[in-house]
């Protein structure tokens, strides 16, 4: 694929249905990680936000490979907001409900000063949840969130106007929206 467009980079993402449970159309990602061009493409693009951030977080798992990617490529620091039970230091812990269940994230409580300006990632938007949890484990640093970019956007769970109705002024960028 030379000459990548984000459309052809967006395409490569395959659908599987019935993952990880009956009703869920799992977004496969790996074929757009495996191409050098578009995977380029979508982090140049994804990279695309606001100018004054200090670091990129990224959220546990499929998150931290674009938002580490974004920080490599910005030349700023990433933040990992883990699973419950996966950091060494001192935690912040935020529940949260996901498309199919609920779970726990933490971020280590000296991730980032508290005036630091925080661009979170993450694959997919789905109900809101993971972001909404993340946006308030940043918030409980001292530190500020103002934009949330996501590679795909699921229309139908409604994960968008949920982050919005409690965080008014949120930024939302979504590359593909399903």
């Amino acid at each position: 694929m030379s000459d990548v467009e984000l459309t052809d980079a967006l395409n490569l993402i395959r659908p599987i249905p019935d993952f990880p449970k009956i009703n869920i159309l799992f977004q496969d990602i790996t074929p757009l990680l495996s191409n050098a061009e578009a995977f380029t493409l979508v982090v140049e693009e994804m990279s695309e936000t606001e100018k004054t951030i200090d670091f990129v977080a990224g959220m546990e798992a499929r998150g931290f490979i674009f938002a580490s990617a974004i920080a490599k490529h910005r030349n700023i620091g990433f933040i990992p907001i883990r699973k419950s039970g996966k950091l060494p230091a001192q935690t912040f812990s935020e529940n949260y409900g996901l498309e199919y269940g609920t779970d726990t994230l933490e971020i280590h409580q000296d991730a980032c000063p508290p005036s630091s300006h925080i661009l979170i990632v993450d694959d997919v938007l789905a109900t809101g949840g993971t972001a909404i949890a993340a946006i308030k484990l940043i918030e409980k640093t001292g530190a500020t969130v103002s934009t949330i970019v996501f590679l795909l956007e699921i229309q139908a769970l409604q994960g968008r106007s949920k982050i919005t109705s409690e965080f008014p002024a949120m930024q939302i960028k979504s590359l593909k929206i399903i």
